[in-house]
């Protein structure tokens, strides 16, 4: 079973997603902000990263940036998702770090396909 780190700020977004993950069999763990997300990606060592770009303490594209420059947590693929689906986010969104980018509000049909991608030995 793939543990995905779930990183989101809104509680609606985060409780629909989650169940939702979890009814796949997916193992997910929560963080509420960017601080937590770059402790939880060292202390649980994710299989994926399912990051917002939209938080508070420290942001999506900053968390990142920590996870990657992180040896321990380097190697952990991340999606980024955010509903700023403006041209140049998902470039943004790369140059940050993040393997992957979706937008929101989320598809997750599309998002287990992208998932997939990072977890080949994982069926939904």
């Amino acid at each position: 079973m793939a543990k995905i780190l779930l990183v989101e700020d809104n509680e609606m977004n985060r409780d629909m997603l989650s169940r939702r993950l979890q009814r796949r069999k997916y193992d997910v763990v929560l963080a509420l902000d960017g601080a937590q997300a770059i402790e939880l990606a060292e202390a649980e060592a994710p299989d994926l990263i399912l990051m917002d770009m939209s938080l508070p303490v420290i942001d999506g594209w900053e968390a990142t940036r920590q996870v990657k420059a992180n040896p321990k947590t380097a190697d952990i693929p991340v999606i980024a998702l955010t509903a700023h689906a403006m041209s140049g986010d998902r470039s943004k969104a790369l140059e940050a770090g993040c393997d992957d980018y979706d937008t929101k509000p989320i598809d997750l049909r599309r998002l287990l396909e992208k998932m997939q991608a990072f977890l080949p030995d994982e069926t939904p």
